[in-house]
């Protein structure tokens, strides 16, 4: 019961204090997920991030889904959902009634505009993070080059793109292996 109640715990600290989506949370879920808990390492961490991408849905509640599916199975990954959404319902449900009354003051207007300026930055560093583990050598950077002008400049579906990396990155295993046992 204990463990349940960590999960919940944790994605519902998780789901209250960062803001910005997804991507901004990313350095917090490695920092409670990997070195605190340690609920999975930094590869897995990292896999989960490329599946919560390629799957539907909010990056954050699939990474939520796929460590308490990790630590308890069905009702873990369930427990784990429920933590990392419960937060979002009430502050929304606030805000929204808020909102409507004090959304043309000048101050709500500067606060949000630094809020988008604060995700950005912690946008940034998740990509930074992202970069230093995800692109080990010069193929990987050949790689990232090819899937930022693909994804910034056509219309390719990110489902495309993801596979098609995969390929990539599965190719070149299979012929650096084949050369190496030659």
């Amino acid at each position: 019961m204990k463990e349940y109640w960590d999960l919940f715990y944790t994605f519902c600290k998780l789901g209250a204090f960062t803001f910005g989506g997804g991507y901004a949370m990313l350095p917090l879920i490695e920092k409670e997920i990997v070195e605190k808990h340690k609920w999975a390492t930094q590869e897995e961490i990292m896999d989960y991030y490329a599946v919560a991408q390629c799957t539907p849905g909010i990056i954050a509640v699939n990474v939520a889904t796929f460590v308490g599916y990790y630590r308890k199975h069905i009702l873990g990954g369930i427990i784990a959902t429920i933590g990392v959404v419960f937060p979002s319902i009430i502050i929304i449900l606030v805000i929204a009634s808020l909102l409507q009354n004090y959304s043309s003051l000048a101050v709500v207007q500067h606060a949000l505009s630094g809020i988008r300026v604060a995700v950005c930055v912690l946008i940034l560093n998740a990509v930074v993070k992202l970069w230093k583990s995800g692109i080990q050598d010069r193929y990987g950077a050949v790689i990232f080059a090819i899937v930022l002008l693909i994804a910034s400049f056509t219309g390719v579906p990110t489902v495309a793109i993801v596979v098609s990396a995969a390929f990539a990155g599965f190719l070149k295993v299979k012929f650096t292996k084949e050369t190496s046992d030659q």
